[in-house]
């Protein structure tokens, strides 16, 4: 599941004193019925109702995701759909923004979602590195979602779009982890598996650049490779009988990670 995009910095509890502010608190921790209760109240104050409609629509998106009760989209959306956004400052526009291509991400809208959130990566730069790469996450997930329900002569032109954007990242910020991953899935969505290969063993040294030592970063690169990119390089390598290449590549795999071990 996709991380959930923490876009509000962390503050102190401010209870009733201050219900807007308690919300977002209570939604970075992740307590969303609690976080749903401090903006219900915030929406009680005009001036903090417009921005608490936004923090509501947000909590609602995450509900959805917990339950996938197609009435908490709904509120979600109608919530997000009665913000003012002539009132907001810019950094709640962009946390409204956000929750529309959220919106359109869990309608399974992946092409209009991937379009809205394409602009909003560089917007979330201001608003911290975690925000910032959680945002380039969801849209080349968007991509990917997007890719695989077109046919395959489209796939190369859009995992394309989604490499050019992490080769920029990763210039930037070596430790980018989701630059990193999807460096490695466009190549495997594109059909280049040997690229795909070459990738992910650049990517699982690279990764003791990211924030947390590239703990989460290897987890998913060690299921993309066992998972899809052996036994898809090995059918090729051996039509009639892959097991045999599985084998092997799997023991060069194990041998590589052994190599870069800490």
């Amino acid at each position: 599941m996709l991380a959930v995009l923490l876009l509000w910095p962390q503050v102190p509890s401010a209870g009733a004193e201050d219900p807007l502010g308690e919300s977002r608190r209570l939604y970075n921790a992740g307590d969303y019925e609690a976080a749903e209760r401090a903006a219900r109240t915030a929406l009680l104050h005009l001036p903090t109702a417009n921005a608490a409609r936004v923090v509501l629509g947000r909590i609602q998106l995450e509900r959805f995701r917990q339950s996938a009760s197609p009435s908490h989209l709904a509120e979600a959306r109608a919530s997000l759909r009665e913000v003012d956004p002539r009132t907001l400052d810019p950094r709640e526009r962009l946390e409204l923004t956000l929750g529309f291509a959220e919106v359109l991400f869990l309608e399974d809208r992946f092409a209009a979602a991937a379009e809205m959130f394409e602009p909003l990566v560089e917007a979330a730069v201001t608003l911290g590195l975690p925000a910032h790469e959680r945002v380039l996450d969801w849209w080349a997930t968007a991509l990917d979602r997007h890719a695989q329900s077109r046919p395959t002569a489209e796939r190369a032109a859009i995992y394309g779009r989604i490499a050019r954007r992490m080769s920029a990242e990763l210039a930037r910020n070596p430790g980018s982890a989701p630059a990193s991953y999807w460096t490695v899935a466009a190549a495997r969505g594109s059909g280049d598996l040997d690229a795909a290969w070459s990738a992910a063993m650049a990517a699982w040294v690279r990764a003791a650049l990211a924030h947390d030592r590239g703990a989460g970063l290897r987890g998913d690169l060690d299921r993309l490779i066992v998972q899809a990119i052996i036994p898809e390089r090995a059918a090729r390598m051996a039509p009639r009988d892959a097991a045999p290449a599985i084998t092997g590549l799997l023991a060069e795999w194990e041998s590589f990670k052994a190599g870069w071990a800490r």
